[in-house]
């Protein structure tokens, strides 16, 4: 994940403001019938205990629209979530103002607080500035473990980001990665089970599943609407008519791409919609006219079973059919029984599909259970959640510029202040490369500014008879902070092999300089299929001998050795696969939490035009080359990354 997690904090002595969906049923008692979410909040909670933290927690219930309505009181909550901790929780009767900062002034570390339902206040959902700082204001740190509420840019969710440190809870953490391993970076064959009632509920995630998956398998109400548009006559089932000239469109999209898209063969039809109607099931060719769809027929079942035999990750979101009748709960029940059984990863979001597995006793044999319906369905999409983008990333990104053999002293002086002044405000890191003629005089200009500098390349030895080389120990005494390290130019014009970028890496650590090293393979390697084969060699030789505290420093350039001096940029999406890719093997070399920490940039013919591209999840910045010697063109890129 890309955002602070809640081990990112020092939380200990802090007042922490925790964002938890407790949006839970009750029956008119007031008592809690279904706790689940709350219980998957309890280890960040627990956590900031542990961690002698004083936790606020914040959070909705219903639709009070904006005012004060005791139905709707988050007093029972506290209450049991103090039977969940076995311990007391504190209750203030509202969010913001004198009673709420009270409560909190009355709070200790190792104690929990809970603040009165957000949307009392209308300015919660309108995401009012001035409600976030209020809420902000109680507390020291802010952590986001509400996945369900995510999606919404409201006060309590993507305001108060501006005013906290922030990260994300264990729970939000979970789901990220289990949900966003499936959107961005998904196992094969990838087997996605669509259900529910309508095409229109669901159009983005077909449409965005269709770019990902190798087979998709459409049931429920959805699934008549697919059946009409490939002529089949439904009867008294509910149709979408406005529906289907997209559902052929769907249907021509996933002929296109070669993605199986199963729909059913047999239906259970019934006379009437109720749980006691008369009842039979029927191909899909001869359907019943006076009768309508309510699940689908074991045909069906046994056909959507046999689809997810070989899957490694499955996806599934939406009942079969009807499933809250037992009458039509079969075809839910029967591909909740294959999801369980697969050894596939398996991620099972929406209400009914986790009912399902619920019922029959499932959970345990399930990867990841979603806990957020709407969240989970636009992470499916391909929306970016607002409450997830205004978290803190882990790691800030950077934007370096590589002058080469370019500029003498008082151009390069000159340009190195540009680049001060015109990037002054960027949140991003910024760095300069100049030739090693100029890097003391522009250290001296710059020095102390918000831009750092670093040196094109170093010998491995710190010093000796070595004409016309520059040792690290020498770059380290003008401060700088940075070094490159198996540039594509070093290693085609100049013949560093990996023993010599090896031996490099280690001197740039024995000396305090951060690395930032190059790897990519040329355009033979990639026809040929061979880049994962050629980065990992880079990785392993240039990294042997790393200790894992050298490693958080690190920062590694992907450069396309096919794209760099062509014009040629990779596109977004080759250069997402292979920082992936850079990451994934930094796990293998390293652990998954040092791999996190380490960055990860794009460098090929990166422009003003063009560097935006590469702001998506994986990538941390680019390397530019020719653009980063005009100052204006450089500070534009460095404000779109």
């Amino acid at each position: 994940m890309d955002k602070k997690n809640l081990c990112d904090l020092d939380v200990a002595g802090q007042k922490v403001l925790v964002r938890v969906d407790y949006n839970v049923p009750m029956d008119e008692t007031g008592k809690i019938t279904d706790d689940t979410r709350m219980r998957a909040s309890l280890e960040t909670i627990k956590y900031l205990l542990e961690h002698k933290a004083a936790v606020i927690l914040m959070a909705h219930l219903g639709r009070p629209k904006g005012q004060v309505n005791i139905k709707y009181s988050l007093a029972p909550v506290a209450k049991h979530l103090a039977k969940l901790l076995n311990m007391p929780v504190a209750f203030a009767g509202d969010c913001i103002g004198e009673e709420a900062e009270k409560a909190v002034q009355k709070l200790k570390p190792g104690k929990v607080l809970m603040l009165e339902n957000l949307r009392f206040h209308k300015e919660e959902e309108k995401n009012d500035m001035d409600f976030a700082e209020k809420l902000a204001s109680l507390a020291d740190l802010y952590v986001n473990d509400g996945f369900g509420v995510s999606h919404r840019a409201h006060a309590s969710v993507e305001g108060v980001t501006h005013f906290l440190p922030s990260a994300a809870g264990f729970l939000l953490e979970k789901e990220i990665r289990f949900v966003g391993q499936a959107v961005e970076n998904p196992l094969h064959p990838f087997v996605a089970i669509i259900g529910g009632a309508k095409v229109s509920d669901k159009i983005g995630v077909i449409e965005n599943l269709l770019e990902k998956v190798d087979a998709l398998l459409i049931g429920g109400g959805m699934a008549n609407t697919f059946l009409a548009a490939q002529g089949h006559k439904m009867g008294k089932s509910l149709v979408e008519y406005d529906k289907i000239t997209l559902a052929k469109e769907l249907l021509a999209k996933a002929k296109a791409r070669k993605v199986k898209l199963l729909l059913p063969v047999d239906l259970v039809m019934a006379e009437t919609f109720a749980a006691d109607a008369s009842h039979k099931v029927e191909k899909v060719a001869k359907l019943d006219q006076k009768y309508m769809a309510l699940d689908i027929g074991p045909a069906t079942s046994t056909l959507y079973q046999d689809a997810l035999q070989d899957a490694k990750m499955i996806v599934w979101n939406g009942p079969m059919g009807v499933f809250e009748m037992d009458a039509f709960c079969k075809g839910t029940e029967a591909v909740a029984q294959a999801v369980a059984k697969s050894r596939a990863m398996s991620i099972v979001g929406g209400g009914d599909s986790v009912a399902a597995i619920e019922k029959l006793g499932l959970a345990k044999k399930i990867t990841h259970i979603s806990t957020g319906g709407g969240a989970s369905l636009e992470y499916l999409e391909g929306k970016v959640l607002p409450g997830v983008a205004a978290l803190d990333d882990v790691r800030r990104k950077i934007v370096a510029g590589n002058w080469k053999m370019h500029k003498n002293v008082d151009e390069a002086v000159e340009l190195a202040e540009d680049i001060v002044s015109d990037t002054n405000g960027t949140l991003n890191e910024v760095v300069v490369f100049p030739p090693f003629t100029a890097l003391e005089s522009v250290a001296e200009a710059i020095d102390g500014k918000h831009v750092g500098y670093g040196a094109q390349d170093l010998h491995w030895e710190d010093e000796g008879a070595y004409t016309g080389a520059v040792s690290g120990k020498m770059i380290a005494d003008i401060c700088a902070e940075y070094v490159l390290i198996g540039h594509s130019e070093r290693r085609t014009m100049f013949g560093d092999n990996e023993v010599a970028v090896a031996k490099k890496m280690r001197a740039a650590y024995r000396n305090g300089l951060k690395p930032m090293l190059c790897v990519g393979e040329n355009a033979q390697e990639r026809a040929e299929g061979k880049t994962s084969r050629k980065i990992s060699m880079q990785l392993k030789s240039a990294l042997k001998g790393i200790t894992p505290d050298e490693a958080e420093v690190l920062v590694v350039a992907y450069e396309p050795l096919w794209a760099i001096g062509s014009g040629q940029a990779a596109t977004a999406k080759d250069a997402q696969e292979v920082c992936l890719l850079i990451r994934n093997k930094l796990e293998k070399l390293f652990s998954a939490d040092i791999a996190r920490k380490v960055r990860v940039l794009y460098g090929g013919s990166v422009n003003a035009k063009n560097a935006a591209d590469f702001a998506i999840s994986g990538i941390d910045g680019v390397l530019v080359g020719g653009a980063s010697l005009d100052a204006q063109a450089f500070s534009a890129i460095a404000r779109s990354i």
